[in-house]
């Protein structure tokens, strides 16, 4: 956990805010396993070897997360004289705008960084495999200046579209229980103020500098 956040989590400041929230996501592999079991029940081999990693590090922040109270032990089952765990989560990977504000920037950056690279690769894995051909599919991009009041209109935009599309997964879950015909699907929502572009350097070489004269006047 980075200092700062260590400096938050000590503070007596912003009390309405749960600590747990700030303690799941100042880690990004913590992150990633939240997600993967919002999405299902999975145990730490299973969530190692979906994310490249080490089984002991998995297992050591899905305790984490259990401890913390964002899991929960849903099963066991016997694998090779050894109990495997599966657990699912009980804590969404996302958190509101009132939580969200009171984070230490730290936090922040590390999740954004976690779920971008987790975009990017999702999104070039279904172009590589000729994806988004369904008419359903909606991909598009809207660039332009915005004042202070469009940037507020813009976030509260989509934080309630990403309330109502978390909504219509959990809806779909509950239809889908048990029966065949799930489509895999993705909503990847970014709002965000563009970094400013870099001064491209000149490529002209400076004048050579005249040598002065050294003529004296007549």
């Amino acid at each position: 956990m980075s200092k700062e956040a260590e400096r938050f989590m000590s503070s007596s400041e912003s009390p309405a805010l749960d600590h747990r929230i700030v303690k799941a996501l100042a880690h990004p592999l913590r992150q990633n396993i939240l997600t993967i079991l919002n999405e299902r029940v999975a145990s730490p081999s299973e969530i190692s070897e979906e994310l490249d990693e080490r089984l002991g590090n998995v297992s050591y922040h899905v305790r984490t997360l259990l401890d913390l109270g964002c899991i929960e032990l849903v099963s066991t089952t016997p694998r090779r004289g050894a109990v495997e765990h599966h657990y699912r989560a009980v804590m969404k990977p996302f958190f509101s705008k009132d939580d969200w504000a009171q984070m230490p920037a730290s936090t922040r950056r590390s999740a954004h960084d976690s779920a971008l690279k987790g975009i990017v690769k999702d999104v070039v894995a279904t172009a590589e495999a000729n994806g988004f051909d369904a008419p359903e599919d909606v991909v598009a991009s809207i660039t332009g200046d915005l004042d202070a009041k469009g940037r507020a209109d813009l976030a509260k935009l989509l934080q309630g579209t990403r309330e109502k599309a978390d909504k219509i997964f959990a809806d779909s879950a509950k239809r889908l229980a048990g029966k065949e015909g799930a489509i895999a699907s993705q909503v990847a929502l970014i709002g965000f103020a563009q970094a400013e572009a870099p001064a491209k350097k000149s490529t002209k070489k400076p004048a050579a500098k005249k040598k002065a004269s050294s003529r004296k006047a007549a």
